[in-house]
């Protein structure tokens, strides 16, 4: 708990009242980001600060097909895009990680793992197509009767599987028990 300034404390009768402190200055937003920017650059810890020289730290060829993952106590993870890559990370690891403590990073172990990075306009295109031909879509394809258990189904799973998705579902898990 802090101790109160003198200049908080008023004397009423035999005691004191404690006034509220004064408001500290309000610092201009250039300089909170400046502070932010100079806490950003210690290397301590920091990931964006990593991403920043990840091509100057790992050369270029790795740092195209390998990125930072995570950065905590020390630890850094780097994703691999492609298996070769992979296999690149794990023999340069100890050269990497020199590069690293050369640099001023206080990192104590890479952990290299598998990361397929994909952009996102490009997932949100491809699951956008993916839905327009789904064989599910009865607007698309229409219904028809299931040629196993005479249900209504989509025909664009009929023409797929030549059965509807619940009937396709049975022949393709063994371990699923019929209750009917």
């Amino acid at each position: 708990m802090a101790v109160p300034s003198n200049q908080q404390r008023k004397k009423f009768g035999h005691g004191e009242i404690l006034q509220k402190a004064t408001p500290a200055m309000a610092s201009s937003v250039y300089s909170c980001l400046e502070k932010i920017k100079t806490d950003w650059k210690k290397k301590t810890n920091n990931i964006a600060s990593l991403w920043q020289e990840w091509s100057q730290i790992a050369g270029e060829p790795l740092a195209s097909n390998c990125r930072p993952l995570s950065l905590r106590r020390g630890n850094l993870v780097i994703g691999a895009s492609h298996p070769q890559w992979l296999q690149a990370l794990l023999y340069n690891r100890m050269k990497l990680l020199a590069s690293l403590r050369s640099k001023g990073y206080e990192i104590k172990d890479i952990r290299i793992q598998q990361y397929h990075s994909v952009p996102l306009q490009n997932n949100e295109e491809s699951e956008l197509s993916v839905w327009q031909r789904h064989p599910s879509r009865v607007d698309v394809h229409g219904v028809t009767k299931c040629s196993n258990c005479n249900s209504p189904t989509p025909s664009g799973e009929m023409a797929l599987w030549g059965m509807c998705i619940f009937c396709r579902r049975k022949t393709m898990s063994p371990t699923i028990i019929n209750r009917n």
